[in-house]
């Protein structure tokens, strides 16, 4: 058969590595596919600029418009990234008739709504396994292989930055700032690290694979957001002292009254595996009503892992060419007839435990008439924690586990603790998610 001929946006990181795996692992692929994978054109910002990878044979540009428009081109593979010229390219792709593969997490959780109408009304596949989770196959995992199963909830450590910070604080006892500047130093995190630390980047990827889980639009609008900048050294110890750890976790949840869609900070017992994943490594655990919990764990970033993942995708789209369309796995995994907008709980309706870390003033009474006012909204303390006060300190460090509560009882809880007097300063506070 003729090969499949391949355009390519971008020649980066994974740019580059995507060329690295079809020259290393062509052979094999070609055997398990029956023809060639093939990049006959490619498009770099710098026509200059050292690349990790060897562009003898493909036809270099500058411009994009250029790979799009290429009649010769079967598949075109978007690694440029943002939403802006990506999206034009993608969309001007499509109504080429080209099938179209990318690893752009931003660009489908603002755009795939139109994207994936696009790609319908023309005929044609959208790829996207290398968007969320590097070289984890999590969305063919969901989309496919629990396809048999009603998805309960899916939880994620899906930002390999934000893992690596808090996993170092942990083990080294150091501050977020000085962990963050290591992971720049590193290369984990960008000179601006805001989409890694605010949970942005986590909440684009929560948003692909809730709408592969649950059958919804992606709503990244809908996402709560909250980073990881407000995680003390302190907050890390006393959640080991209780039996947890702290992750950066995007959690999806269907429940009777609409779907949660969250990215925050999250005590989890550190007997969970979830728990036990370190450093820049991510992974997803997804339950399904029939299969129970499974989990999906690797290397969430980095030239190959990516690029594994947008070969793959290579590969179905290239298996699915000769395929009817009514035939092909659907982009999100459900009919688009039977994709629903199901509502998205606002936070204050979720209800979770609670970490609660707070400045009391030493003196007597101040443990019962904090006790006292969690009472009065039926909030119950699972543990304390109570350190002696250092000397000449007023205050001492008061740490709480309550129960399950809702958001807005607990928000209101805080405000009427914080102005009572016995607290010198905010309330600090993480949800606690047991993974049941």
């Amino acid at each position: 058969m003729k090969p499949v001929k391949v355009g390519l946006l971008g020649l980066g990181t994974v740019g580059g590595g995507t060329v690295n795996v079809l020259r290393e692992n062509g052979a094999a692929i070609e055997q398990r596919l029956g023809r060639a994978l093939q990049i006959v054109h490619a498009s770099t910002r710098d026509l200059s600029k050292a690349r990790i990878c060897d562009t003898t044979g493909i036809n270099l540009t500058t411009n994009p418009a250029e790979v799009v428009d290429d009649p010769d081109v079967d598949v075109v593979v978007e690694l440029m990234g943002g939403d802006g010229i990506a999206r034009e390219m993608v969309l001007r792709a499509i109504r080429n008739g080209k099938h179209v593969v990318t690893a752009n997490k931003m660009l489908l959780a603002k755009h795939g709504t139109e994207v994936f109408a696009a790609a319908r009304e023309r005929g044609v596949m959208v790829g996207f396994e290398a968007a969320v989770a590097g070289g984890i196959p999590i969305i063919k995992a969901v989309r496919e292989g629990l396809a048999a199963n009603h998805i309960e909830w899916l939880v994620g450590i899906i930002n390999g930055t934000g893992n690596f910070i808090l996993t170092a604080m942990r083990e080294d006892g150091r501050d977020f700032a000085d962990v963050l500047a290591e992971a720049q130093r590193l290369g984990y995190a960008e000179a601006d690290p805001t989409f890694d630390v605010e949970g942005i980047d986590a909440a684009h990827k929560l948003t692909i694979l809730a709408s592969i889980a649950f059958g919804i639009p992606p709503r990244f609008d809908a996402v709560y957001t909250e980073g990881i900048t407000r995680i003390t050294s302190d907050d890390v110890n006393y959640a080991g002292q209780l039996g947890y750890r702290i992750k950066a976790l995007g959690i999806a949840r269907r429940t009777e009254a609409g779907v949660e869609l969250r990215v925050h900070p999250t005590l989890i017992p550190e007997r969970r595996l979830i728990a036990n994943v370190d450093g820049v490594y991510n992974a997803v655990l997804v339950k399904g009503n029939m299969v129970g919990p499974t989990m999906y764990y690797g290397a969430g970033a980095g030239a190959g892992p990516t690029a594994s993942a947008v070969v793959a995708d290579l590969i179905d789209v290239a298996r699915g060419m000769s395929t009817p369309m009514e035939c092909r796995v659907p982009c999100l995994g459900f009919q688009p007839q039977a994709m629903v907008d199901l509502p998205v709980l606002p936070m204050g309706e979720v209800e979770t435990a609670f970490y609660l870390r707070m400045k009391a003033v030493d003196k007597p009474g101040v443990l019962s008439k904090i006790s006292s006012v969690l009472s009065d909204f039926q909030i119950s303390i699972e543990a304390v924690i109570q350190k002696e006060p250092k000397p000449g300190e007023p205050e001492v460090d008061l740490v709480i586990l309550s129960n399950v509560v809702k958001e807005a009882t607990m928000n209101e809880a805080m405000r009427r603790l914080e102005s009572d007097g016995s607290l010198a300063g905010p309330i600090t506070h993480i949800r606690v998610e047991h993974l049941d």
